[in-house]
């Protein structure tokens, strides 16, 4: 590695509003390496990156690039250095082309300008090739996969000579072979000398990939250490402070009646065919699966959004009609869905309101919400759920990513349901409200909840469920029990092999 760090931050200090968000953090990137930056939602990651790219000012510290030191660190600044930050979702504009929106970063906006068709779509194609996207440059961003995207937003860095690529949660939406494809563009761009920050909460794609690893608890720096010899309970104690017993706290539970049964149900707008499965009161069922499998569609078609063509769904014995979300709500179905941010819960909102939004019968009188009752089920929830709030009249936008999935979990609790669908429940979470939500998942269960979990991590569908069913093509594969359920069948079923 080089003398001279590529990115250096040392003793960075920022509050807001009198909370401190980092202390005294130092950190640095070499060229040609992945310098991985873990820690709790909360930590102080994000506050980091934006001090770094600009985003926000540090009270205190300095930033250097190649051995220079940054006075004032701005967007545009960061941008002349060669930093460039790639999101969990993406920045593009969707009803513009790939081309253009390669062009849109790199090229300098003039009114009379004369736009050279030809040239950028060629230093768009070559671009693309450089990381391994063979993505045509005319689509339209709107027509690309969340890993296409992923992949114009590189081009893109690339593009603008950015020698400091910062990747935040890059692999939450992607499957296993995705992950592989991009995780050999970081390869390419490491041999060509790019450093790479590199956030996630998948502590195995951590310990695979990064060269070194720093770890921030409470905005503090708790160690830099290189990767070899570190494992995942390592990770997991230096994050959260304490030893993590079990991240999966399965508990064996009785199972009772069956609480959901589906009888050949199909769904041809959905891509569901003639799915049969039963989830008992008490038991976790995991839905495994490829990206595509029909997970989330045979969730959507049980609860009403993309409602069923044929076959029975049977909600504790009973037949229902679901022909919206309405219907599974009088049924006993609740569904907490996979995007937090877009459907499950409304950020500008309050934390009792977002609780209350599926049961407003239950807060109201004569037709009016009682706020005194909505804000006792709210705080009945939050400290069932051990939701960190200021108070129930704080807007969820201002709670971590694991308190807000606690709010949008307890929202279906209010409906008292019999069944409730939890689809990707952890997805974006630390490891320790990960494993709170586990916990909570299990209580659930004892409580004679039945719970249908959609996961795209194996080790969650393995360690949480008591029977694993695995869908490919739409429809379900095969159903194996908890002692019968490994990695290699579950893959191996998804696969049809």
């Amino acid at each position: 590695m080089s003398q001279v760090p590529l990115l250096s931050a040392r003793h960075i200090t920022k509050s807001y509003a009198g909370v401190r968000a980092l202390s005294d953090v130092s950190f640095d990137l070499e060229a040609g390496e992945v310098h991985a930056l873990i820690g709790e939602n909360g930590a102080g990651k994000s506050t980091l990156i934006k001090v770094m790219t600009g985003a926000v000012p540090a009270y205190s510290g300095t930033l250097s690039v190649r051995g220079q030191t940054v006075a004032a660190m701005s967007p545009a600044t960061s941008r002349a250095l060669g930093i460039a930050a790639i999101y969990q979702q993406p920045a593009l504009f969707p009803h513009l082309t790939v081309a253009e929106n390669i062009a849109f970063s790199l090229e300098a906006r003039s009114p009379w300008r004369r736009i050279d068709w030809s040239r950028r779509r060629r230093e768009a194609r070559d671009l693309l090739e450089r990381v391994g996207g063979g993505i045509d440059a005319n689509r339209l961003v709107d027509s690309l996969s969340m890993p296409e995207q992923q992949l114009v937003e590189i081009a893109k860095a690339i593009g603008s000579s950015a020698r400091v690529l910062i990747m935040d949660e890059p692999t939450a939406s992607l499957s296993g072979p995705e992950v592989d494809r991009l995780f050999e563009v970081v390869a390419r761009l490491k041999s060509e000398q790019v450093g790479i920050i590199y956030i996630s909460h998948r502590l195995e794609e951590i310990l695979s990939i990064a060269d070194r690893v720093t770890v921030l608890r409470d905005g503090m720096t708790v160690g830099t250490h290189p990767r070899e010899g570190l494992k995942p309970s390592t990770l997991i104690n230096l994050m959260i402070g304490r030893e993590l017993s079990a991240i999966f706290p399965k508990r064996s539970v009785a199972a009772g009646e069956v609480a959901l049964e589906l009888r050949h149900v199909t769904c041809r707008a959905a891509g569901v065919h003639d799915v049969s499965l039963d989830v008992r009161s008490g038991e976790i069922v995991g839905l495994a699966g490829l990206v595509g499998s029909g997970r989330t569609e045979l969730a959507q078609t049980v609860f009403g959004l993309t409602p069923a063509d044929s076959g029975d769904v049977l909600v504790r014995g009973r037949p229902v009609v679901v022909r919206s979300p309405t219907g599974a709500i009088e049924a006993g179905i609740g569904y907490l869905p996979e995007d937090r941010k877009q459907h499950g819960v409304v950020p500008e909102m309050a934390v009792d309101q977002n609780v209350s939004l599926a049961s407003l019968d239950g807060v109201a009188r004569t037709g009016l919400i009682d706020r005194p009752r909505e804000r006792s089920q709210a705080q009945r929830y939050v400290d069932q759920l051990r939701i960190k709030t200021a108070s129930v009249g704080s807007d969820v936008e201002s709670l971590s990513g694991g308190n807000q999935q606690k709010v949008a979990l307890a929202r279906w609790l209010a409906i008292a349901p019999k069944v409730l669908i939890l689809d990707e429940p952890t997805q974006g979470v630390d490891v320790g409200s990960k494993s709170e939500i586990h916990a909570l998942m299990q209580q659930l269960a004892e409580q004679g909840l039945a719970v249908l979990m959609i996961s795209s991590e194996l080790p969650e569908i393995l360690g949480m469920s008591d029977r694993v069913a695995v869908m490919r093509g739409g429809t379900i594969a095969g159903v194996l029990s908890r002692e019968d359920a490994t990695q290699e069948r579950v893959l191996a079923m998804a696969l049809g092999q």
